[in-house]
């Protein structure tokens, strides 16, 4: 099988659809579809080349909310199966209209994780017999792996979703502690420094994770420094 050689196309060309349908065209899927998380906002973006009839469907009814292809795979580091999925009244929702717009469950998402703290999925569906099915998988997962990767580098540097994934705005405050936080100083030795309490100081830097996406201070040391809002200890 062929390797999509995503990086290969014109750097003006570089669209997401031009991914997708390449993707489609290379490996023999129905319909693909890449869409990431951006983990400030919890915002999705996404791009397809469905019917446009689906996609009118599906964000008119809000499926982006509940979509299991969404939130099922992003817990996943590893290509998901669609039938894998628990077959609640969320899948229901989403698969028994997508059926009635000729689209199968029968599907695989690849997840991306990215620089950003953000969760790229590719996403791809063939309707065909159960053993084609499992055929097919084995013949392409190598190959749809590497191109969910280029995907996510090509939606990456064409700057869409940078922008998408804005420049988180804290304080001055917020920046000051999580500095000294990265330069490895205590809540008791920050709240000494900038003489404040200590109850401020965790304050300020539960705010500060909150503004990030992040779950632990850590996590927010790291992504504030990838964002060149502050500097490594």
């Amino acid at each position: 099988m062929k390797l999509i050689d995503l990086a290969a196309l014109d750097h003006e060309e570089r669209s997401t659809a031009d991914i997708i349908n390449s993707v489609c065209d290379e490996l023999g899927f129905d319909y693909a579809s890449y869409a990431t998380l951006n983990p400030m906002k919890g915002d999705v973006q996404g791009y397809a080349n469905y019917p446009d009839e689906w996609k009118i469907h599906y964000g008119s009814h809000g499926f982006h909310h509940f979509d299991p292809t969404i939130y099922q795979s992003v817990l996943s580091i590893a290509p998901v199966d669609w039938g894998r999925f628990n077959h609640d009244e969320k899948f229901n929702a989403v698969f028994r209209d997508a059926n009635d717009f000729g689209i199968t469950p029968r599907g695989l998402t690849v997840p991306v994780r990215g620089p950003y703290g953000e969760c790229g999925l590719l996403n791809v569906t063939r309707d065909c017999s159960d053993a084609e099915w499992e055929k097919m998988k084995k013949h392409v997962m190598g190959d749809l792996q590497m191109a969910a990767v280029h995907a996510h580098d090509t939606v990456m540097q064409s700057g869409v979703l940078a922008k998408a994934l804005y420049l988180p705005s804290l304080s001055t405050r917020e920046k000051e502690i999580l500095q000294w936080v990265a330069e490895g100083k205590s809540q008791q030795d920050i709240g000494d420094i900038l003489s404040i309490s200590h109850r401020t100081v965790e304050v300020h830097m539960r705010s500060g994770r909150e503004k990030l996406g992040a779950l632990t201070t850590a996590q927010a040391i790291g992504r504030a420094i990838g964002f060149g809002l502050i500097a490594p200890g």
